[in-house]
C-alpha cells in the first residue's frame, strides 16, 4: 500500500513538473501577429508533426523556455505547428523544419546554428540585447574576454567607422557579439595605432581592421568570426561558406580517437597556428568528428582519419594526391589547392546536380526497401502503375489515321461526259 502511494505521489510530481515546464512555451497560431505586443521579443520554433528533428528538439525547447523564464529574460518562447498555422509560417517565410527565429522590433532574425540548448541560448542572448554592448570597466572587459573565443570591439568616439560597425552588427548579430570600449579599459598590452579602430581578440592575440588591406568591414568581420582552429560540425561548415574561404578538415572518429586521428588533428592545429600569416587569409582550419556530412558532400565513402579541403562556395572539394605523413606534406597539399595543381572535385555543375539527385534518391530508397520492402514496393510501384495506365489510355484513345479518313467527308467525283460516236 505504501509503495503504491509513493508511486502515485511520484507520478503526480512528474506530471506537475511537465505541466510547469510546458507553461513556459506558448503555442502560437495565425492570430499571433495581430495579438502580440509590439514591444515583446519572441523566440519561435516552427515545427511539423512528421519532422523527426522537431520531435528531438521539443524537450530542449521546453528547457530553453524554462531557463529563460528563471533568468528573468524578456524573451518569450513560443512554437507553432506550420501545418496548422499556415498563414503564420508563410508570413515568416518558413521553408525548413525545425525553423528557429527571433522576432524583435518587427525584424526577423533567423537562427542557422546547431540545434543545441547552448547554441540557441547564446543566439537568444545576442539578438535580444543591444546591437553593440558597451564595456565600461577593465573588470567587465576582462570578464567578457574570458567568456568569448572571438570578440569584436570598436574603440573611439562617434565616427563613420562606428556607423559601418553598427550596420554590420545589424546583420551579423545572429552569428557573433559586438562590443565597444574606450581606450582606458583595454588591456595594458594593447597598443592602438590610431583612433577610431575596430579590433578582434581571438586565439590569444588581437589585430586591427585595415580598410586598405581587408576591404569591406562587414566582410572582414564575417571572415574573422571563427577561431583559427576549432571543432566543426555541419552547421558551422555551412556558415563558413559565406566567407569565401576554403576549409581544411581533419576527419576523425566520433568517439575514442585513435593515435592516427590524434596525429592528423594535431597536424592541422599546428599548421593553423604556425602558418597563420601564410594561409589564414585563404583557409579555415579544424577537425570534424564522424564522416556522415562529408560523405553526403562527396557522395561516397570517406576514410577516417583523412584530410580534405572543402570549398562551400560551389560544393567542391580537394583530396591529397598522396598520403600525408608530415607537416611539410600537408603544406604542399594546401599550396597545390591554391595554385591549381590539385584537382578540384565535385562542384555544382549540371552533371553533378544530376548525380546528386540520383544519389539522394538512392539514399532514400535503399533503407526503405531494406527495412520495409513491402512498403517500398508499394510506394515505388503505385505511381509507376498509375503512369503506365495513364499512358496506355492515352495511346488507346488516340485517333488513328484510318479513323481520320473515315470521318472526313467523301469527295464526289464529277461525272465525265462520254463522247458518242
Amino acid at each position: 500500500m505504501l509503495d503504491r502511494r509513493n508511486v502515485l505521489q511520484l507520478s503526480v510530481l512528474l506530471f506537475g513538473s511537465v505541466l510547469l515546464v510546458s507553461a513556459f512555451v506558448e503555442e502560437l497560431d495565425d492570430s499571433f501577429l495581430e495579438s502580440r505586443d509590439p514591444d515583446d521579443i519572441w523566440l519561435i520554433e516552427f515545427y511539423t508533426p512528421w519532422c523527426s528533428f522537431c520531435r528531438h528538439l521539443d524537450p530542449v525547447w521546453h528547457q530553453i523556455g524554462s531557463e529563460l523564464r528563471s533568468f528573468g529574460s524578456p524573451v518569450r518562447v513560443g512554437k507553432s505547428d506550420a501545418t496548422v498555422s499556415t498563414a503564420l509560417a508563410k508570413e515568416f517565410r518558413v521553408r525548413n523544419y525545425p525553423a528557429i527565429l527571433m522576432f524583435k522590433n518587427q525584424v526577423k532574425y533567423n537562427y542557422a546554428g546547431s540545434r543545441t540548448k547552448d547554441g540557441i541560448m547564446a543566439f537568444s542572448d545576442r539578438v535580444s540585447g543591444p546591437l553593440v554592448r558597451s564595456l565600461s570597466s577593465v573588470q567587465l572587459f576582462q570578464h567578457t574576454m574570458n567568456r568569448h573565443d572571438v570578440m569584436f570591439v570598436y574603440v573611439g568616439a562617434k565616427s563613420e567607422l562606428k556607423g559601418n560597425y553598427t550596420t554590420a552588427a545589424e546583420e551579423l548579430i545572429v552569428h557573433t557579439f559586438f562590443f565597444s570600449a574606450t581606450r582606458d579599459v583595454l588591456p595594458k598590452a594593447v597598443t592602438l595605432p590610431s583612433l577610431p579602430a575596430v579590433m578582434v581578440f581571438k586565439d590569444g592575440t588581437y589585430f586591427f581592421y585595415n580598410e586598405e588591406r581587408d576591404g569591406d568591414l562587414k566582410s572582414w568581420i564575417n571572415r574573422e568570426r571563427f577561431p583559427n582552429f576549432l571543432e566543426i560540425d555541419g552547421y558551422t561548415l555551412y556558415a563558413m561558406g559565406e566567407s569565401g574561404k576554403l576549409v581544411l578538415l581533419a576527419l576523425v572518429e566520433e568517439t575514442h580517437l585513435c593515435d592516427e586521428s590524434l596525429r592528423y588533428k594535431n597536424m592541422v592545429e599546428k599548421v593553423a597556428t604556425e602558418h597563420k600569416e601564410m594561409h589564414g587569409r585563404n583557409f579555415y582550419f579544424g577537425f570534424m568528428q564522424g564522416s556522415n556530412y562529408i560523405s553526403g558532400l562527396i557522395m561516397g565513402d570517406v576514410i577516417v582519419p583523412s584530410f580534405i579541403v572543402v570549398n562551400l562556395s560551389n560544393d567542391g572539394y580537394f583530396l591529397p594526391q598522396r598520403h600525408v605523413e608530415t607537416e611539410h606534406h600537408l603544406l604542399d597539399f594546401l599550396e597545390g589547392v591554391l595554385n591549381g595543381s590539385v584537382e578540384s572535385l565535385g562542384g555544382n555543375g549540371f552533371s553533378q546536380r544530376i548525380r546528386r539527385a540520383v544519389y539522394e534518391t538512392k539514399l532514400t530508397l535503399v533503407p526503405l526497401f531494406r527495412d520495409a520492402p513491402g512498403l517500398g514496393c508499394f510506394l515505388l510501384g503505385f505511381p509507376l502503375s498509375i503512369g503506365t495506365i495513364f499512358c496506355y489510355l492515352c495511346i488507346k484513345n488516340r485517333p488513328t489515321q484510318t479513323d481520320d479518313e473515315d470521318k472526313s467527308p467523301q469527295r464526289r467525283k464529277k461525272p465525265r461526259d462520254k463522247k458518242t460516236d
